[in-house]
């Protein structure tokens, strides 16, 4: 698995103009599947996606608190994408997890990731 992520104020995914869902707030983190995933692979992300330390804390420290420390929210979005090999110029996804699987797979990894979380109702799929 990777995940690119991005600390934000506020984050949404929209389809065809229509919000999907949004956060305040938080992470956007855009998670990929790679074919050969693991629950070891899945509970590594989860636990580095809620304990990475992009905020300061009270005093001023910079990057000493988590999303799971200041109870924010994360957004996040499957993206079969990450896993691309170019291939001339036509991009090929033979390396990401496959459809049914990996969205079983994905739901798994929301449901780890409320559970790692201080508070579910912060996890939101986008």
């Amino acid at each position: 698995m990777k995940a690119v992520i991005q600390r934000v104020v506020s984050g949404s995914v929209s389809v065809d103009g229509n919000l999907v869902s949004s956060i305040g707030k938080g992470i956007v983190a855009l998670v990929g599947i790679h074919r050969d995933d693991t629950k070891a692979d899945l509970d590594y992300i989860v636990r580095k996606l809620v304990s990475v330390r992009l905020w300061e804390d009270e005093g001023g420290r910079r990057w000493a608190k988590s999303a799971k420390d200041l109870d924010y929210e994360i957004l996040c979005v499957s993206q079969f994408t990450l896993y691309h090999v170019m291939k001339g110029n036509k991009p090929d996804f033979h390396l990401a997890m496959a459809g049914e699987k990996s969205k079983l797979f994905y739901e798994d990894f929301l449901s780890e990731m409320k559970k790692a979380h201080s508070s579910e109702e912060k996890i939101k799929d986008g």
